[in-house]
């Protein structure tokens, strides 16, 4: 069956709408702005065991209850039934925000970064089932279900799908 030129429009613009939609659920932190006033509880909708397929393999993230001004996590990638990666962190309450900070492992847990040195993406922006941080977004689609945007400079922007 062939398409109208109509129809080919629209589908290159349905196309070019959702990849920009794409390109702005990540957020850039602005010094000017700052981060915004949040707590814990604004993001504890994140606690659970979550699962999920991305970057070629399976992925399982932990995330604690809030306590001590904070939610610890675990993530662990597992391709071809080996462990590929961790990452262990977690979101505090710092001035009044938050920040998210992660360290990562090889599978034999040998750390990525130097040991006094973790990767750290500031607040900047929350709405009730978003939670931008820079280069990181979560989402929730519902009480068993998130969206996790991660912009990795070097491999482009992924998006990982987590069910409890």
């Amino acid at each position: 069956m062939k398409k109208s030129i109509f129809q080919k429009s629209i589908y290159f613009l349905l196309f070019i709408c959702s990849f920009s939609a794409f390109g702005q659920i990540t957020l850039n932190y602005n010094d000017e702005k700052g981060s915004p006033k949040a707590t814990l509880q604004d993001v504890k909708w994140i606690v659970g065991n979550w699962t999920g397929e991305a970057l070629g393999g399976i992925c399982q993230e932990t995330w604690s209850e809030p306590i001590g001004n904070s939610m610890m996590f675990s993530f662990k990638l597992v391709v071809d039934g080996k462990v590929a990666f961790y990452e262990l962190g977690h979101i505090i309450e710092k001035e009044k925000t938050l920040l998210l900070q992660l360290k990562h492992f090889d599978g034999e847990l040998k750390g990525w970064e130097k040991a006094e040195v973790s990767e750290n993406f500031r607040l900047v922006k929350i709405t009730p089932t978003h939670v931008y941080f820079e280069k990181f977004t979560f989402e929730k689609i519902s009480e068993n279900e998130i969206n996790l945007y991660v912009d990795f400079e070097e491999r482009g922007k992924k998006k990982f799908n987590f069910k409890k």
